[in-house]
């Protein structure tokens, strides 16, 4: 491996451990369905088990990019190209839109998929930050200061992983008038889209606010079904048409079974159940970590996630966070994210989004730890 390459730390230390320990609050999304849970009606069932297993449209199916389109006002089957998951929509993305010496000016904290993959492809990376201080509100002067005439792309990950922040209106028309000064393509992982704690209404899509806007998505987190590895990217046609040549490299397409599963899940009779069952998860979740945290108080501080199944915390020993981290994992058999996955030690991101029980335990563990720190 050339010693220049960024290895992307949190899913390989998440997938070296997060089948091995008991309890494992490393989760980014809800406790996940199953597929008789998606399907429901018997009669797909039986059209599912009669399906030949043969190659889809490899950009996605004309149904499930019908019934993506149908999300994103003005939005056309044209403007979809269907992923292995936002992971490879933003791969890709970067592949496509933004060249080896580009500059590109990444949102903090986030999923660190796109920080890394733009370090190994060359790209000159510039951050701003979320402002833990104004309940992690984007730092909008940093962002002004960050981006130049040699901008080409703007990153920025809402409902935001790990905080669970959501854009306000205004924040969100300050992104799009700093990118469009530049003329910088706007980035916009969506995924938590959907995934709301304290409201009904969906996150509003950074798409249609400017012309050079790549919304990206995914069944994983807001629909609960990760392992479908179904995600998707929201582009002008011609851009979608240049994504599609680009994974004709890496992946081809997605699967048959895959297409037709999520396009039930976005389907107008399933849709909503689906993303209600989401949010209940996320309230039950976030009342019980919220209560656990009342009964040990003082062993966190944070700010109330406004979406996601996940609170990012600050805790108030001295250990390093992925000291900590491995000591509950060897100590504890439980697992959560250290803060160092995203740039800022300690922190920890911890899944609530999962049964209450298995929660409390987990909490009851990690606890131990941080005690005897």
């Amino acid at each position: 491996m050339s010693r220049d390459f960024v290895p992307f730390e949190l899913e390989r230390v998440m997938s070296t451990w997060e089948n091995y320990v008991d309890y494992n609050l490393s989760e980014s999304g809800v406790h996940p369905m199953t597929t008789e849970e998606l399907v429901g009606d018997p009669k797909i069932i039986e059209d599912l088990l009669s399906t030949e297993l043969h190659y889809p449209q490899t950009n996605g199916t004309v149904e499930l990019r019908e019934r993506i389109a149908a999300l994103y006002p003005g939005a056309t089957v044209d403007n979809v190209l269907v992923t292995t998951g936002a992971a490879q929509a933003n791969y890709t993305t970067l592949l496509t839109v933004v060249d080896p010496g580009d500059e590109v000016v990444i949102m903090l904290p986030n999923y660190m998929q796109i920080w890394g993959a733009a370090h190994n492809l060359g790209h000159n990376v510039k951050t701003f930050n979320l402002d833990e201080e104004r309940g992690w509100a984007v730092d909008l002067d940093e962002l002004e200061r960050a981006v130049t005439d040699e901008t080409r792309l703007i990153a920025v990950c809402n409902p935001n992983n790990p905080t669970g922040h959501i854009m306000t209106p205004a924040e969100m028309d300050s992104v799009v008038e700093i990118a469009s000064r530049v003329g910088a393509w706007l980035l916009a992982d969506e995924v938590y889209s959907g995934a709301e704690r304290t409201t009904d209404e969906q996150t509003p899509s950074f798409w249609g606010r400017y012309d050079r806007v790549l919304a990206i998505n995914s069944l994983s987190k807001a629909y609960a079904l990760p392992g479908l590895r179904v995600g998707w990217v929201v582009a002008p046609p011609e851009v979608a048409e240049d994504l599609w040549a680009r994974q004709d490299y890496i992946t081809i397409g997605n699967t048959m079974l895959g297409n037709k599963l999520a396009a039930r899940a976005l389907s107008p009779e399933v849709r909503p159940r689906v993303l209600a069952r989401t949010r209940e998860y996320i309230r039950r979740g976030y009342e019980v970590f919220e209560r656990w945290c009342a009964e040990h108080d003082g062993l966190f501080t944070w700010v109330p996630p406004q979406a996601a199944a996940i609170a990012f915390v600050s805790y108030h020993t001295g250990a390093n966070s992925t000291e900590l981290c491995l000591r509950l994992i060897k100590e504890q058999s439980a697992y959560v994210v250290p803060g160092d996955h995203f740039g800022l030690d300690h922190h920890l991101r911890i899944s609530y989004g999962l049964p209450p029980d298995y929660v409390n335990e987990g909490l009851d563990r990690l606890a131990k730890v941080l005690l005897s720190s």
